[in-house]
């Protein structure tokens, strides 16, 4: 019985430290953003932020197919194959040269996490049985997923500052091999035991199309305008794309997404919670990160460090809440926990020009990961509920496409909008720069310094003012995740009691 109890213990280790691997890549590049735009010649903060946004939108792209294949073609074999390779293309995403290279490569990561991710949660779901034992390893899960976007602005800012950017994937080869490794030799194999072998390719092509065209819609709509006819034809075609996913899963014999699954409780109802939270999380360590480096000017590694507190926070409550969710069930937390991100986020949207970390920033960040550690177990037993094992895979994929989704999608929102204060304010308060650009022209030395002194000012407060209001929205984002919870997410009281006996056992 020790024996088994530890293997278990081994495998959750394995696939954890996967999962640590695809959630610490997703923030591990915030840090290195500014060196990287410098070194490989980004234009701006809308071409940055495809950095993230194309191994995200990816990731969340193909995870509904990467879900079914696990349970299709064994769990083991898939998680091992993309873990390995997962190692080699980061190899090839460090050694990028130009922009496009890079979010061509930071695309595959994701494509590749896709496949490993869902894998390594549902191999968790058909280790351990759902009740105390399930909730327990979840609750590692959770804490070691949350940890994971924590460490990687930490891991990223040593790595840019004492190495350079392109460490931030190198970091990936031998861990992944290592993990592939010991998952090849300690994880034993198990897939669903479905009558068909197939993969509904045509779905994941909509799917993954229609998502990326709206990306780049809402990160095009700011500068073309949102009523400008290219801005509502880009919008159109990508609704047309994923409403052709809709209809081609309804008539498909083995979709990549059935739509039956929706009808297991909370299964929806969890995940639109769950992309609402992520989407409002993502801002936090895109916008001040650049914040701290750009306006407050502080190098990588300290910018790591400011990120430090959120490990630990999140580490604490996700902890705690193992001992919790049994005694009160999943939708009280799932309703709290957005308020304390909004919470966070609408501290960090009064940040300035001159402002503090102990002031400004810190207090944001506790309240935020306060949140995150609230919600990231709740919402994955929420989501996981009630599944058959059978479709472990397709639960957990669905997951973590929402959550990816709703990064994606949140982050390009958010950028416009950022892009679009920045611009407004720069516009209205550009009087008194052309005054001093006036006389700047009369040859007055000091009037020139004046003027190049007025341009900066008036930049660096525009672009805060633009992290501001995109801070501000992604607080609202929050908020709907909490009305989404408290509407829709449904617990039976038999449910909880259950759960009191379990854990009372």
């Amino acid at each position: 019985m020790v024996k088994k109890v530890l293997h278990k213990n081994l495998i959750l280790l394995i696939v954890a430290v996967a999962q640590f691997m695809v959630v610490l890549d997703t923030s591990i590049v915030n840090v290195a953003l500014p060196s990287i735009a410098k070194a490989l010649h980004f234009a701006g903060e809308a071409d940055l932020q495809w950095i993230v946004t194309a191994y995200t939108l990816a990731f969340g792209g193909f995870l509904l197919l990467g879900g079914r294949a696990a349970d299709l073609y064994g769990r083991k074999r898939q998680f091992v194959f993309a873990t390995a390779l997962f190692g080699f293309v980061s190899l090839l995403t460090g050694l990028a040269t130009t922009p496009l290279m890079l979010d061509l490569m930071r695309a595959a990561q994701g494509l590749i996490a896709a496949f490993m991710s869902p894998a390594a949660l549902s191999i968790v779901l058909t280790t351990f049985k759902e009740g105390k034992e399930r909730a327990k390893a979840l609750s590692v899960w959770g804490a070691v997923a949350a940890a994971g976007g924590a460490a990687g602005v930490l891991l990223g800012g040593v790595l840019t500052q004492y190495l350079d950017w392109r460490w931030n994937f190198f970091v990936n080869v031998p861990v992944g091999l290592a993990v592939a490794w010991a998952a090849h030799r300690y994880v034993p194999e198990s897939k669903a035991d479905l009558e068909h072998q197939h993969l509904d390719l045509p779905g994941a092509t909509l799917v993954t199309s229609g998502l990326m065209l709206l990306v780049y819609a809402l990160t095009k709509a700011p500068e073309y305008g949102w009523t400008n006819h290219k801005s509502i034809w880009l919008f159109g075609a990508a609704v047309a794309l994923l409403a052709a996913f809709i209809w081609n899963e309804k008539r498909s014999k083995q979709p990549l997404m059935p739509l039956h699954i929706f009808g297991v409780r909370n299964v929806g109802s969890a995940n639109l919670t769950s992309l609402f939270n992520v989407a409002a999380i993502f801002s936090m360590f895109f916008f001040v990160t650049l914040y701290v480096q750009q306006i407050l000017g502080w190098s990588p590694l300290k910018s790591g460090l400011g990120f430090l507190p959120i490990t630990f926070v999140i580490g604490g409550v996700a902890t705690s809440m193992q001992h919790v969710i049994p005694r009160i069930g999943y939708k009280k937390p799932l309703i709290v926990a957005p308020w304390l991100i909004a919470a966070g986020l609408f501290w960090l949207s009064h940040i300035s020009v001159n402002g503090s970390y102990w002031t400004n920033i810190f207090p944001g960040l506790v309240l935020t990961a306060a949140g995150m550690g609230v919600s990231f177990i709740a919402i994955t037993m929420a989501a996981t509920a009630g599944v058959s094992q059978n479709e472990s895979g397709l639960a957990s994929g669905l997951l973590n496409t929402s959550q990816q989704i709703g990064g994606s999608l949140g982050l390009a929102i958010l950028s416009g909008i950022a892009t679009s204060g920045a611009a407004h304010y720069a516009k209205t308060h550009a009087a008194a720069m052309n005054a001093a650009a006036q006389k700047a022209a009369s040859g007055d030395p000091s009037a020139l310094a004046a003027a190049k002194q007025a341009g900066h000012e008036l930049m660096a407060q525009s672009t805060v003012v633009g992290f501001r209001h995109a801070l501000l929205w992604a607080a609202g984002f929050a908020l709907l995740g909490s009305l989404s919870a408290a509407l829709l997410i449904r617990e039976k009281k038999g449910e909880k009691l259950d759960a009191e006996v379990v854990h009372a056992g």
